[in-house]
């Protein structure tokens, strides 16, 4: 392993209260002492936050006064000796303390994900926590966060752990048997299908578990739809808390889709405003606008239906649009309110605070089956949001409790797969127990490189690639 001390960045460029560095290596304590002092090194105690004056090493300039964490390796992030220092957050203090560190003998800017490598090579993670690192940043929902969490606290370690025992014990049977082939008649099989078996319903269950990252990381799509002037654009301002859609009591202000992002409770999700669909186009214009509607649609995993609950017709004009339209032999797939309410996955009725004849209770009716909300007041948009989350997360919420996204570790459980249906063919119909223990071998393997137990340095590479400087 490299034996020069890193240092990086942990918080993004860019103004803010407070940014974050860390140094890891053998020559972080020189770090404290050129930085902070000797005094500062000869009162060091580990896991004490203090407050300091950093001052370049060379010209003695004052950076910043910050504070700053050190750690004794081997009880760090990495197992070295770490110093973490948070600085003011403005961009110019952040790179002349980088660069003052980085102009001390023996310290380099770290390389993506080296802070993790290192505490991988020093045995304070295993490869597949080292993985969920950059699961748990990434994450872009609350199931995904909790699964990276459980990859990070070892739970994909520990069922590799037990699956690669379990296969070492009937590899040790089997290279004992080829040991002593010349000293005993053949090798008595009865009970080993069954091990192995079990030991390939464990692989091939893990193995189903897995999501492809780019399934994951895509933002569920919520679509906003219905008639110009129906509410949806307030709609979305009164969920986003700001004016970040423009509004107007005039028709048509919509006339291109305008997307969002909203946070509910699962995660983030991506919110779209649509022009309104009429029954028929006043222009060339608003035809084009009413095509992109009907385009953005198809690809939402929820479609939600705003009317205007302001206006008693707003059940009855779906019957007049629909009798119309057949008249006049139209295509009533995309065009119709009859259509449209079929194909929403929530209707919603929009102005509940302009809504007359309220009923006997004080609350004004509404049709079986809709939500009644106002962008003004925000009656009913807890109740939206509560709607939405439970549409676009119900997958996560009914997932298995742990599942794997990294590509690489399902292509060592296939591997591991193919060499357990390699090694049951050959108990079945040429049990030489030679090849049984070959194949036993070749299983696990591929579990043990899954943890790391196994890995190269091409492998490595790949991994930490991927990963932010300062992690």
């Amino acid at each position: 392993m490299d034996s020069q001390t890193i240092v990086a960045p942990m918080t993004p460029s860019g103004v803010s209260a407070v940014a974050a560095l860390r140094v890891s290596g053998a020559h972080v304590r020189d770090v404290v002492a050129r930085l902070f002092g000797n005094e500062r090194l000869e009162n060091l105690k580990a896991r004490e936050a203090c407050l300091g004056t950093a001052r370049d090493p060379q010209s003695g300039k004052l950076i910043d006064s910050l504070l700053y964490i050190f750690f004794e390796g081997p009880n760090s992030y990495t197992g070295e000796d770490v110093l973490e220092l948070y600085p003011h957050g403005n961009p110019l203090i952040v790179r002349d303390l980088l660069q003052a560190i980085r102009g001390l003998d023996g310290v380099r800017l770290a390389e993506p994900g080296e802070f993790t490598r290192r505490a991988f090579l020093n045995g304070k993670m295993d490869l597949t926590q080292a993985e969920s690192v950059a699961d748990v940043i990434h994450s872009a929902n609350r199931a995904e966060l909790e699964n990276a969490h459980r990859l990070l606290g070892g739970a994909l370690s520990k069922k590799i752990a037990a699956l690669a025992s379990q296969v070492k014990d009937i590899s040790a049977r089997l290279e004992l048997d080829v040991d002593f082939a010349e000293e005993e008649a053949d090798p008595d099989f009865a009970g080993w299908e069954a091990r192995f078996v079990a030991v390939r319903e464990s692989i091939q269950q893990i193995l189903n578990s897995f999501h492809g990252k780019a399934s994951l990381s895509r933002l569920p799509l919520a679509v906003l739809y219905g008639a110009p002037n129906a509410g949806k654009s307030s709609l979305v301002n009164a969920l986003l808390g700001e004016d970040r859609v423009l509004v107007s009591n005039v028709p048509g202000t919509t006339r291109d889709f305008v997307e969002v992002r909203l946070f509910l409770a699962g995660g983030e999700i991506r919110l779209v405003d649509t022009a309104g669909i009429a029954a028929q186009a006043t222009d060339e214009l608003d035809a084009l606008s009413q095509k992109k509607s009907r385009e953005i649609l198809e690809e939402a995993d929820m479609k939600i239906l705003v009317l205007d609950g302001a206006s008693r017709k707003c059940r009855s004009r779906e019957g007049e649009l629909a009798s119309r339209h057949s008249r006049e032999g139209e295509n009533l797939r995309t065009s119709t309110f009859a259509d449209m309410t079929n194909n929403a996955d929530l209707v919603v009725y929009s102005k509940s605070d302009l809504r007359a004849s309220p009923d006997r209770n004080g609350a004004s009716p509404i049709p079986d089956g809709g939500l009644s909300v106002s962008s003004k007041t925000g009656e009913g948009l807890d109740a939206l949001r509560q709607a939405m989350n439970a549409s676009l997360f119900k997958q996560s919420a009914d997932a298995e409790d742990l599942w794997i996204t990294s590509e690489r570790e399902k292509a060592c459980l296939e591997d591991a797969l193919a060499g357990i249906d390699r090694a049951l063919d050959l108990l079945r119909n040429n049990p030489a127990v030679e090849l049984l223990a070959f194949e036993m071998q070749v299983v696990r393997r591929a579990l043990q490189s899954i943890t790391g137990e196994i890995s190269s340095e091409d492998i490595l590479q790949s991994i930490f690639a991927g990963f932010c400087i300062g992690k």
